[in-house]
């Protein structure tokens, strides 16, 4: 059974890259990383194949987690908020390309100074727009809770500062929950209704998102059925969860069933198959917009047939992934309800790729490529770095190795001419002949940073 190979076959990660530990099972993983509960959906041939919970609602209590337990999906707020504003848009009720000051009433994007900048909708949903304050903590159940206005203006009893353009708008992407949040007092502007009525008469009834809701804080019904926020150690937040007046940024309320459910949709408008959104819409949606990671309210990753889009998401206690392929009808959702299993979800939703058989989701594993021993002697040589430090390439065992400073060699895997991998540091070594015959250079490349040494003897 699918759901029994899953859960028995979580892969967690090790220090080095596409090396996974021995396979685990999710009731030791939960207590390793001291999660009351996990609620996980399945897609597979565009079908919800299963969806269930499992643990505990609460920490030291016995309500179950089932899979109409209620979480917080945090940003993932974000990607169904802009499904709402791209009906309106394929509606024609407004241009996301239009400067969104001519749409709001109760709050303007401010002046810097004699400058006054100009945003869009498409801006906003790509973190585009330039705007100020990456994320939100919430407010207490019982405290006072700030308007919308007075979050983005930054006044008490909001917790957070102006929500300010402080960089050019379209020119590069910086993620920005305040400016998602403006985008919200956008639509609640031109619409004229509560934003969660706005949110459910667009996206949620439409796609029967039945267990969904942008109500902040919950209604005493979805309260009853919801799980309990724990940050860590097991413990409960005070009030057993913060509340969001961001709605669009962080206030939905959901299930990984829902999710699924929309991803779904989405899948189906790709093509052509849908009545909420048309195949055009969802496109423009999923085009790289300033890079190639940011859609319309989506995360976007891989390319051609291993296309996914996507999100994450994290509120006080709360945590969840949302990813789905483009094409190929597979995708998961996963909540939990501790920020300190955060990592239980990469490990889960590799299990489900291993199981489901998702093409290129885990890091490819770099096959060796055969050489030629005679072709390797002109790596051999002293390299040295500007800040002195010294690096020395030479043959062991009919292959190349490197030591950099004192340290012991370590083997170099050839992966193509003039590339090779070193397992055992997670790096990648890449060697330049500048032009000429002979071999000039040498890059270091580890966790993202390259190091560049010159050659300066070939003994």
């Amino acid at each position: 059974m699918s759901i029994k190979r899953v859960i028995n076959r979580l892969k967690p990660e090790t220090a080095f890259e596409g090396r996974y530990d021995q396979p685990a099972a999710l009731r030791d993983r939960i207590d390793r990383f001291k999660t009351p509960g996990v609620s996980v959906a399945v897609i597979h041939e565009g079908q919800v194949a299963w969806a269930q919970g499992f643990g505990v609602r609460e920490w030291g209590k016995s309500e179950p987690v089932t899979e109409a337990t209620l979480f917080q999906a945090g940003s993932v707020s974000k990607p169904i908020f802009a499904l709402a504003v791209m009906r309106l848009w394929e509606a024609g009720k407004l241009d996301i390309d239009t400067d969104v000051n001519a749409y709001l009433r109760s709050w303007q994007v401010p002046r810097n100074g004699d400058w006054q900048p100009h945003v869009t909708l498409r801006q906003l949903l790509s973190h585009t727009a330039g705007f100020t304050v990456h994320g939100f903590p919430g407010y207490p159940p019982s405290g006072d809770l700030p308007s919308v206005v007075q979050v983005l203006q930054g006044v008490a009893p909001a917790n957070t500062p102006p929500i300010l353009v402080n960089i050019v708008p379209g020119v590069q992407c910086r993620y920005s929950g305040g400016g998602v949040t403006v985008a919200q007092q956008v639509i609640t502007d031109l619409v004229g209704k509560p934003f969660p009525d706005i949110m459910r008469e667009l996206v949620l009834q439409p796609l029967g998102m039945e267990s969904s809701s942008f109500e902040q804080p919950p209604s005493e019904a979805m309260s009853g059925i919801a799980a309990t926020a724990h940050p860590s150690n097991y413990q409960p937040v005070p009030g057993r969860w913060h509340v969001y007046p961001e709605m669009a940024a962080a206030g939905l309320w959901s299930t990984p069933r829902d999710l699924a459910v929309a991803g779904i949709e989405i899948q189906r408008a790709l093509r052509g198959q849908s009545d909420f959104l048309s195949q055009r819409t969802v496109s423009e949606m999923l085009r790289p917009q300033a890079d190639q990671q940011n859609g319309l309210g989506f995360f976007l990753d891989g390319e051609g047939a291993t296309a996914r889009f996507g999100h994450d998401g994290w509120n006080e206690g709360f945590v969840t992934v949302f990813t789905m392929h483009r094409s190929l009808g597979m995708g998961a959702v996963v909540m939990i309800n501790s920020n300190q299993g955060h990592p239980l979800l990469g490990e889960i939703k590799r299990a489900i790729a291993d199981v489901y058989e998702w093409p290129e989701h885990l890091p490819p594993h770099r096959e060796a490529a055969h050489v030629d021993v005679s072709t390797l002697e002109p790596y051999i040589g002293n390299y040295v770095t500007s800040q002195g430090l010294r690096m020395t390439v030479i043959l062991s065992d009919a292959s190349l190795a490197l030591s950099v400073g004192t340290q012991p060699s370590f083997g170099l895997q050839p992966i193509s001419e003039g590339c090779y991998s070193a397992e055992a540091v997670n790096a990648m070594v890449s060697f330049d002949s500048g032009g000429d015959e002979e071999i000039s250079s040498l890059q270091l490349t580890q966790s993202g940073k390259t190091t560049h040494a010159k050659r300066i003897t070939t003994t």
